[in-house]
């Protein structure tokens, strides 16, 4: 079973093919196709989905390249900043509610793929960088 996470300002995962999915996933067909960022791999078992204007070219011409950063380096990120993330996400008085709507179910123990990984921690530094927020004591950089 496949797994889609989407990111809308906020990140969202659900199972495709069932009705137990987080609420708030948007209806793709009424976003304007530039603003979608989709990897699609029937050999993965997790799919991403990015929905953020002004990310899909931020990643095609400043972010780094797909091999710059290794597999493991964006995870150990990843997880630092996803946690970082939903604790903001259970402190909307603290923290922007409008930025961090929904958690985001990402997990250590699974092996996301090079591609996940990659879209999940291009968008964690395209974010932090786009609305001056930090994640972690590891300051964003492209």
């Amino acid at each position: 079973m496949k797994k889609v996470i989407t990111l809308l300002l906020t990140l969202t995962l659900f199972n495709c093919g069932t009705s137990n999915y987080v609420s708030n996933s948007p209806d793709l067909e009424n976003i304007p196709e530039e603003d979608i960022v989709k990897i699609a791999n029937d050999d993965l078992e997790y799919e991403i989905i990015i929905i953020e204007p002004g990310f899909n070219t931020w990643l095609a011409s400043i972010a780094r390249p797909e091999g710059y950063y290794s597999q493991s380096y964006m995870e150990a990120r990843n997880i630092q900043w996803v946690n970082a993330w939903n604790t903001r996400v259970l402190q909307p008085q603290r923290f922007d509610p409008n930025l961090y709507e929904l958690q985001i179910d990402y997990r250590s123990n699974i092996d996301y793929g090079y591609e996940v990984n990659y879209k999940l921690f291009n968008y964690f530094t395209y974010f932090q960088l786009t609305y001056d927020q930090r994640l972690s004591s590891f300051l964003p950089r492209i």
